[in-house]
């Protein structure tokens, strides 16, 4: 087995003491969120809380909750709740010439985070807030060869289609991250069945700290959002200012890792519950009977009265969303 840094082979023998399951051997995990708005640390609370409820064997790992600099000191009742489930909450800074572009928070902060764990825990999971842990996540635990596990993601809002030549959003950012679109494999996004060049969903990425994803990320991140093409191509088009931070993903993974290191997670993870209502979808996405962790994004801002009727599952966990997340 090669390791990517001592401090990696290191976080792979104490795994289990690190994290009090040394008697299960079981890789220390590390779960990661970045939020930046009251809205955010809402859900970020109930995702830790989840965490703990669901998780398993994984249920008193490390929570680590990143929070914009200006938010720092807060004392709010939403902060003294995750403190009590243990959440250690952090702070990360945003460079300000990415401030304008959305998500570019996310962005530093996972770098950030990642550069912490390495040397803490075999596996780092960054996930946004919008997301909650129904079961163990036992594919969190990656097979020694794989550094990084993803999704892609779910729909073709911004993606590359593989079968016709990029358009020029992507030919810019492919060159600018010095890409060959024909050497990128083929991914199927869930919720429209688009077969696009490898896009991943920057809601839930599992890697291994020590293979510095996360941190070349914000490198990548950097070269797209000082282009001035790129950025006049954002002014001009608010989903591409939107999806930015994303597509400089597929930079950084590609540069970092081939693919043979790389899994993509069954649909039983980051399943998106009622997608199809608020994107529309080829599938309803409103069982939860085997879903490890699903996704809710804006639903409920605005939730159907009665969407916990119209969801199907364990009577148990329904119940739990509903009294958390409110409905008739």
């Amino acid at each position: 087995m090669k390791y990517e840094s001592d401090k990696e082979q290191q976080a792979e023998k104490t795994a289990g003491s690190e994290s009090g399951l040394e008697a299960n051997h079981v890789p220390a995990i590390i779960f990661a969120i970045y939020s930046e708005s009251d809205e955010a640390l809402f859900h970020a609370r109930l995702l830790a809380e989840s965490i703990r409820t669901f998780a398993g064997k994984y249920k008193d790992s490390p929570v680590w909750v990143y929070i914009p600099e200006n938010l720092q000191g807060r004392t709010d009742e939403t902060i003294n709740e995750m403190q009590k489930l243990g959440v250690e909450i952090r702070t990360s800074r945003t460079p300000d010439d990415a401030q304008w572009f959305y998500y570019a928070g996310k962005v530093f902060a996972a770098g950030k985070a990642e550069a912490a764990a390495e040397g803490k825990a075999a596996v780092l999971v960054w996930m946004d807030e919008d997301t909650i842990v129904l079961r163990e996540p036992i594919d969190f635990a990656l097979n020694k060869a794989i550094g990084f596990a993803y999704r892609p993601v779910m729909h073709n809002r911004s993606g590359s289609l593989y079968a016709k030549p990029p358009d020029p959003f992507w030919s810019r950012i492919y060159g600018k991250l010095t890409l060959d679109p024909d050497s990128l494999f083929a991914m199927v996004t869930p919720a429209d069945r688009q077969t696009i060049r490898a896009y991943f969903n920057a809601g839930l990425l599992v890697v291994r700290p020590g293979r510095k994803i996360l941190r070349n990320w914000g490198e990548q991140f950097k070269i797209l959002y000082r282009d001035s093409v790129l950025a006049e191509m954002c002014r001009e088009n608010v989903t591409y200012r939107i999806f930015l931070h994303q597509t400089a993903l597929v930079g950084a993974v590609m540069h970092t890792l081939e693919k043979d290191a790389m899994v993509e997670l069954s649909d039983r993870y980051n399943y998106p519950i009622f997608f199809k209502k608020m994107y529309g979808a080829e599938s309803e996405f409103d069982s939860i009977e085997d879903v490890v962790t699903l996704r809710y994004d804006i639903y409920f801002r605005k939730p159907d009265p009665d969407w916990s009727d119209q969801l199907i599952g364990p009577a148990d966990k329904i119940a739990w969303m509903k009294q958390r997340l409110g409905g008739n």
